[in-house]
Order: C-alpha cells, then sequence, then structure tokens
C-alpha cells in the first residue's frame, strides 16, 4: 500500500468562511468579516482600498457564512461519517482575544473550541488546528498597524499559550499561519496590511513577513516546550511555475516565482533567510529590522512538517503581455495550452501535484502534509438537494491517484491529506458560496438566501470509500 497505516485523511475549512457568528460568544471583529463580495473585494484584501468596518452597500459574507458556529455538531458527525482521521480547521483569533491585545482571554471562545475538538474526538477525528487562517483583530490594524508593528508578535505569543496550555491532549498538530505567502498576493486579508499614500508597499510587507516568521518560530517554541507530542507546521500556497518555452529566461522567471514562494517556508523550515532572497531584498532597497535573538530563534525552532495547498500549477514567461493570462485566481499565471481549466480559470494539473511535491521534499526533507486540495464549481442540486458531481470526483481521484505516484514511486513522506472545503464554504479568492468544493451541499446563494440545510453529493460515499480503503479504491 502507498500510504502509511496512520495516513491523516480528511477535510479543511477555516473559522472566517464557515463559522459566522461574528459578533456572538465575545468576539471581536477581524479583518476577515469586512470584506465584502463583489467588485470592491480584491481592492480591499489587497490593501488599496480601506474597509475598516460594516457599510450599507455591500454585503459582507463572513457575518453569518454557513453558521458551523451553532450546527458544528451535525457538521462534525458528517465528517465522522466519511470516515475522517482529520479535521483541519482554524482558531478565530477575536473569540480568545476580542481585540487582540488583552492580557486575559475570552472564556466563552476558549470553551467553543473545547467543545469542538472533543466533538472531533468523539468521532475519532484529529484535530489539525491552523492558528491564524487570515485572520487579524481589527482593533490591532486600527491601533497598531497589524503585522507591521513588532508588538503584534507579543500579542501573537498570548494566543499560542494560551491555546497550547488549554488544548493540550486535545490537539496535537498545529499550523501556525496559513499560507504565508499570501501576504504578498492579498496583504490585508493575508495580515491586515492597509497601505497609506506614500507607503513603501515592498518595505511593509517584507518587514511585516519577518515579524510572522518570528512569531511562528516563538509560537513552535512554545508548543514544543508545553507538549513534546506537539508537531508544528508552516503552510504554503504552492503550485509549481512552469517555463512557457525552453528559452532561458521562461526558464529563469520561473525560478524566480518559485522562489518568491518559498522563501518563508526556506525560514520556517531551514531556520535562516535565504541567499537569493536577501540580495533580492538588497537590489530593492528593503531593509528588514531584526531584533537580537532573532536569527537564532528562527535557526533553533523550525518546524516539524511542511503543509501545503495545492490547486493549479503556474506558467511564467519573460513576456506576459504577448500571452493570455488565467482568470479568477490571486495568483494570476500565463494561460498554459496542455491544460484544462475549471470554472474560475484554474488550470487544472494531477501531474503538478506530484512535481510539487517532488520539489518540497527535495527542498526540505521533512515530512508533507497536503492541507487544501480542491475543484471550486458550480453544483445543480435536484430537488431533495443532492448533487451529482461527477467532475468533482474526477478532479479529486486524478489528484490522489498523483499524490499516491509521489508516496509509492518518488519516495516523498507524507502525513496526510486534507481536501479544501470539505463541506461548501464562502470562496476565500471571491467571497461566493456558488463555488462550491464539499461533500456536503449548504442550501445557501451568494447573497445569503437559503435555509443552510446540509445534503450529501455524490462524492460524499466516494470519498467515504476511499478514506475506508487508504487511497486504493479511487474508482467512481
Amino acid at each position: 500500500m502507498a500510504f502509511r497505516k496512520d495516513f491523516l485523511w480528511g477535510g479543511a475549512t477555516a473559522a472566517n468562511q464557515c463559522e459566522g457568528g461574528y459578533n456572538e460568544g465575545g468576539r471581536g471583529l477581524a479583518n476577515v468579516d469586512v470584506v465584502p463580495i463583489g467588485k470592491d473585494r480584491f481592492p480591499i484584501i489587497s490593501g488599496k482600498m480601506k474597509m475598516f468596518d460594516f457599510d450599507d452597500e455591500h454585503f459582507y459574507p463572513a457575518k453569518e457564512a454557513i453558521d458551523m458556529y451553532h450546527r458544528f455538531k451535525e457538521d462534525i458527525a458528517l465528517f465522522g461519517e466519511m470516515g475522517f482521521k482529520t479535521y483541519r480547521l482554524s482558531i478565530a483569533w477575536t473569540r480568545i482575544f476580542p481585540n487582540g491585545d488583552e492580557t486575559e482571554p475570552n472564556e466563552e471562545g476558549l470553551k467553543f473550541y473545547e467543545d469542538l475538538f472533543k466533538e472531533c474526538r468523539k468521532y475519532g477525528i484529529e484535530p489539525l488546528v491552523t492558528i491564524t487562517h487570515f485572520d487579524c483583530p481589527m482593533h490591532l490594524i486600527e491601533k497598531y498597524g497589524a503585522w507591521r508593528s513588532r508588538e503584534l508578535v507579543g500579542f501573537y505569543e498570548n494566543l499560542c499559550r494560551v491555546i497550547f496550555n488549554r488544548y493540550k491532549g486535545l490537539v496535537k498538530y498545529w499550523l501556525t499561519f496559513n499560507e504565508i505567502n499570501m501576504i504578498l498576493h492579498a496583504p490585508f486579508m493575508g495580515a491586515g496590511l492597509y497601505f497609506e499614500e506614500g507607503d513603501n508597499e515592498e518595505q511593509v510587507k517584507f518587514q511585516a513577513a519577518h515579524h510572522e516568521l518570528v512569531a511562528s518560530a516563538i509560537a513552535t517554541k512554545i508548543a514544543h516546550e508545553v507538549d513534546p507530542e506537539n508537531q508544528v507546521g508552516c503552510m504554503l500556497a504552492a503550485g509549481n511555475y512552469y517555463p512557457y518555452t525552453c528559452k532561458p529566461e521562461d526558464v529563469w522567471a520561473g525560478k524566480q516565482d518559485d522562489r518568491e514562494n518559498y522563501f518563508f517556508i526556506d525560514v520556517q523550515s531551514r531556520g535562516e533567510y535565504p541567499a537569493y532572497a536577501l540580495k533580492e531584498m538588497e537590489r530593492k532597497g528593503i531593509e528588514i529590522k531584526m531584533e537580537e535573538g532573532d536569527k537564532e530563534l528562527l535557526k533553533a525552532h523550525t518546524v516539524d512538517f511542511i503543509s501545503f495547498s495545492y490547486y493549479s500549477s503556474r506558467v511564467a514567461t519573460t513576456d506576459p503581455e504577448l500571452l493570455e493570462q488565467t482568470a479568477g485566481n490571486i495568483f494570476a499565471s500565463v494561460k498554459n495550452p496542455y491544460l484544462e481549466a475549471s470554472e474560475w480559470g484554474w488550470q487544472i494539473d494531477p501531474l503538478g501535484l506530484r512535481i510539487t511535491m517532488n520539489d518540497l521534499y527535495d527542498r526540505y526533507q521533512k515530512p508533507l502534509f497536503i492541507v487544501e486540495n480542491g475543484l471550486g464549481a458550480v453544483d445543480e442540486p435536484d430537488e431533495a438537494g443532492y448533487v451529482e458531481d461527477d467532475y468533482r470526483i474526477e478532479y479529486l481521484a486524478a489528484h490522489l491517484q498523483a499524490m499516491k505516484d509521489a508516496v509509492e514511486q518518488d519516495g516523498v513522506d507524507l502525513l496526510g491529506y486534507t481536501t479544501w472545503g470539505c463541506i461548501d464554504l464562502v470562496s476565500a479568492g471571491t467571497g461566493e458560496m456558488k463555488k462550491r468544493y464539499g461533500f456536503i451541499y449548504v442550501d445557501r446563494d451568494n447573497e445569503g438566501n437559503g435555509t443552510l440545510k446540509r445534503t450529501k453529493k455524490k462524492s460524499f460515499d466516494w470519498y467515504k470509500k476511499v478514506i475506508a480503503s487508504n487511497g486504493e479504491d479511487l474508482t467512481n
């Protein structure tokens, strides 16, 4: 068999995309709450347009999302029925510290996640917890400027100390920051960064990234001190860049694009800034302000495993003006003529997953964990709410086969696999409900209408069979 006996099969969600209950249980306001659906979404998530609160002109899907805050027992029971070995979820920072800079945590928020983790354990499901999945308390953004301020390292440390101690024995797999490289592409959504006129945006982003990297090392240190059983991973939005042609300049462009993403993981996995990144910053005039002990901290507290999301590969060229770009993706790329694309323009490339896995494993020699992979598609339910999503099964089966090849034929060490949006949720990129990933259909539309009723799709039983066979049976 390709996969280890204790392989962690499951699914993944994020608090801001499924919980709702944005103002319940003492929860404070976060950056992820105030991002609306519609034309202003991208200018806001990229830090170019200011939106620090709700207004009457926009719809904010995260306010209610799919109401998992009130329905998690029903949802986890369905995950248990599928046979999940793990469930990746995130903690909403503002449930634990509503403003972010309090000294004492919010007990109601702590109790909510304790109950949720215990519910997982009831079904033999191992929680895989993202400490920060894009969440940043709005108070920290308005008062300190979010991660541009060194003070956020201390506030994040407080959060980590509280949750590692409170959930000791309930949670042992942790991720420090979701898709940490997203700070370069969607800085307000990724790290609460908003740019004022005259800001040196590159300087701000890389200084903020340094603060997150230091915070990640501190979290890893505390996790291991609190419970030596804890396993801490980093998290990368992955997908290799192919050169558009065999022209050496295109090959070099692909390498540079890959490095821009690997930079963060190089630091978290190897413990130091890579030479290419230091040279690039020098060229751009970026000066990272490091405090005494930062380098030693980064070196001493590297992650235990590398987790990543994979949806598609990308293409690099030195001449993008002449070539058609992909649509609907924060990581816009040149179109690959050899690949088909999803309804949102994401290029479907199962072999690209195997290539990406090999690149990451060759580079870091640490266990990998695929924590996001899936197909966003428009599902058409029948009168009963049932969706015959053979297209999703086909996508996942092809990617699982590629994943299996990487393990069986290439020797990649893989801990587990969690599909993205195992239950339909709000899309991070577009804010849509229409862009569905789940095995479970949720009756809700882009405007917030619907009963929120949960219905199993065809893929539900298919994934149940995949898990039961430990990935040996991928047939539809």
